[in-house]
């Protein structure tokens, strides 16, 4: 299994970002992105999870294979911890969500409403779910982001698990998450501002 990003042309709002990316992330690894604020990460990783086209190049990967997890945890406030990890996994067709709950430290939250977790505990939540997702590409714009020190241990021990057993990750992050992974900056590949018509 592998990301093959070629010749990618990324926009926003209209507007070009990203020019001529290339890069492949193979199984068994993982690729931080790197690039100061509105350098294109968000944008990357939205065009390759296929939530926006990109003007130019390709993005080859098994079918079915990604999951995006965002600034945004993904969780319904009224369901509880549980009811929210079953919902995911039922939508992906799958039963065991007890490895999540030990994965992300929720066993003493099942029963708590999502509506009444903190910050961090609703990030584990929503990160918790790539667990029950079983999707082998996690595509993860920074996931870190509410997590305590113990937070940021347990996802990085996550991915490890997640990495050894065959599957890969793309994870823009702005800190060391503690990872042994190949980082990418992507500030290499701004796109050329667009010229301008002179006004007459």
């Amino acid at each position: 299994m592998e990301l093959k990003v070629e010749s990618l042309a990324c926009v926003r709002s209209g507007m070009p970002v990203l020019s001529d990316v290339s890069f492949s992330v193979a199984a068994g690894e993982a690729l931080i992105l790197r690039g100061p604020n509105g350098s294109g990460k968000t944008t990357l990783l939205r065009t390759l999870a296929g939530l926006q086209p990109a003007t130019e190049g390709s993005v080859k990967a098994p079918e079915d294979s990604m999951i995006y997890a965002a600034h945004a945890d993904g969780i319904k406030g009224t369901l509880s911890v549980a009811e929210n990890l079953q919902f995911w996994a039922a939508l992906y067709g799958y039963r065991d969500i007890g490895p999540a709950f030990t994965a992300f430290g929720l066993k003493t939250l099942v029963n708590r409403p999502a509506q009444k977790l903190s910050a961090g505990q609703k990030r584990r939540l929503g990160l918790a779910r790539l667990l029950v997702s079983r999707r082998p590409i996690w595509l993860l714009d920074e996931p870190t982001v509410s997590l305590d020190t113990d937070g940021v241990a347990r996802f990085a021990e996550a991915v490890r698990n997640h990495v050894g057993a065959g599957g890969l990750a793309v994870i823009a992050t702005h800190i060391d998450v503690g990872l042994d992974a190949r980082v990418l900056d992507i500030s290499q590949f701004r796109a050329k501002p667009p010229v301008l018509e002179p006004l007459a």
